[in-house]
């Protein structure tokens, strides 16, 4: 048995020609049309690594952690299969693998190789000095200096010094990437017993793509959003979207390099193909850019995912059961033979592959200790925190945030607690969160609920208090299965 993962990260479903969107995207159709595509598949856990989580150990992160590696109590789906002589490789661009809050993470497959240079990888040493004239750097003719004292204000200068390497398309870490697994593909597509994740940060932001960064017409406008409200104007609003949509083409691209590949070596016959990303990305929709500081709507947790299993043969047609990403790791365990552990909560879409046999009734989605969604699918619930007072914690054995480790400080609030049921008998620390504030405050209007099917830019909140009940009693029976601590109840007003 074989099987590829294609993962992207802030794909928008909602934008793509495969999924009815309004951007051309034409091997992502072809895929549609030698797939199963999901209609209801929502993230678990936000952001990057905190999905990176879910996919690896097919549970919820955000119940108990934010940000951070991998657990030695973790269940690893590439781990597993390594462990009973399946090769796992994963060739990415996605540099958080190698920052200090994803340091477990790759080190779990057979191989893996990172290609350097997306967003602020600290990557090409520039030492520059950072005033507000450019002359000594060939990037200064290229952009406004308004342009760039934004990008310098969010770390961007990095990123400014990252983009000096990009000369040809091949020099785009996403080229790379998929060069990279293309080159696996010829070398061992005729053996068995593989499995090959091909990750690549696009169309993460700033949306640098060939089609924008060769462009003299595009020279100078925006392509990095905040995360935060719109302020910009139409012209600038207009020019982001314009990248974005730029960077989509440039993946959809990269996509068909793959689907070739398979064509060419016939690889459908006993390969699984899976093409999923970990969350979607505001585009000044609901007067937001980016991600975290808005309500969970559907443009950044509803996702696009596409699934071929050679064993139903079943493509060209959409599933409506509910999915998450918790759900790929049992998927991929599953079509190789191997037990699914335990732990891992998430459910083997084997039969919904076959026939739309449902798995969830519903999905819980979110942040660590900020406001949270339910879904059934039709119906989605963003539910605000009740009590700001009530402490939220962390806990983990790895006491490591996106770049750095803990601090003392931190670590001063530290102490063990006895294991939680997924933790395998071991003991954890207990050591108080530090939330952004900004983002724990984007419910103003307390609970929202839509009916994402008669409304799914989720423009107009239903009034039903009694289906509002019913999806809150849901999410306490999700937070038992999770064995989700004591103190989110209270911080979520849950009984």
């Amino acid at each position: 048995m074989k099987a590829i993962m294609v993962m992207y990260d802030s794909l928008r479903r909602d934008l793509m020609s495969a999924y009815g969107g309004p951007v051309p995207t034409p091997n992502f159709e072809r895929l549609a049309a030698h797939s199963v595509r999901f209609d209801a598949s929502y993230v678990g856990s936000l952001p990057c690594m905190p999905a990176r989580r879910e996919l690896q150990t097919g549970r919820y992160n955000f119940l108990h952690r934010s940000w951070g590696p991998m657990e030695p109590f973790d269940d690893s789906m590439p781990e597993l299969l390594k462990k009973n002589g399946i090769h796992s490789r994963i060739a990415t661009d996605h540099y958080h693998y190698v920052e200090d809050g994803g340091c477990t993470y790759h080190s779990r497959y057979s191989a893996w190789s990172c290609y350097r240079g997306q967003e602020s990888d600290t990557w090409v040493s520039d030492l520059t000095p950072h005033g507000d004239t450019f002359a000594s750097n060939q990037l200064s003719a290229e952009y406004s200096t308004g342009t760039l004292r934004e990008m310098r204000q969010k770390g961007g200068w990095q990123n400014l010094s990252n983009r000096t390497r990009l000369h040809t398309e091949a020099d785009f870490p996403m080229s790379m990437t998929f060069a990279d697994g293309i080159d696996f593909l010829q070398r061992n597509g005729r053996y068995d017993n593989w499995f090959l994740q091909i990750e690549t940060f696009d169309p993460h932001e700033p949306f640098t793509s060939p089609a924008s960064w060769f462009d003299p017409d595009t020279a100078g406008q925006a392509d990095w959003p905040p995360y935060d409200r719109v302020r910009e104007g139409d012209k600038e609003i207009d020019s982001m979207r314009q990248k974005y949509v730029a960077s989509l083409r440039f993946c959809d691209r990269q996509l068909g390099r793959v689907l070739d590949e398979m064509d060419e070596q016939d690889l459908w016959k006993d390969t699984m193909l899976i093409v999923n990303t970990d969350h979607g990305f505001f585009l000044a929709e609901h007067n937001y850019w980016g991600k975290g500081g808005c309500p969970n709507y559907e443009e950044l947790v509803h996702t696009p995912l596409f699934i071929w299993d050679p064993r139903s043969g079943r493509r060209g047609v959409s599933c409506p059961a509910l999915v998450q990403t918790i759900d790929l790791a049992p998927t991929v365990l599953d079509f190789f033979g191997l037990e699914i552990p335990a732990d891992m909560l998430g459910k083997p879409l084997t039969h919904t592959l076959a026939d739309d046999t449902p798995v969830h009734e519903y999905g819980l989605f979110g942040y660590h200790g900020m406001p949270i969604g339910i879904t059934d699918g039709r119906y989605t619930l963003l539910h605000n925190v009740q009590d700001f007072d009530e402490q939220v914690y962390e806990y983990t054995l790895m006491p490591t945030h996106m770049r750095a480790m803990f601090s003392v400080e931190e670590m001063r609030t530290a102490t063990m607690v006895k294991p939680f049921r997924f933790t395998k008998g071991a003991p954890v620390m207990k050591i108080e969160a530090r939330l952004n504030p900004r983002f724990l405050c984007t419910l103003t209007d307390g609970d929202l609920l839509f009916d994402i099917i008669a409304d799914p830019h989720q423009e107009h909140p239903i009034d039903d208090p009694a289906r509002v009940a019913k999806m809150l009693e849901a999410m306490v029976r999700l937070f038992e299965e999770n064995d989700a601590p004591e103190e989110l109840y209270r911080r979520y007003g849950l009984k």
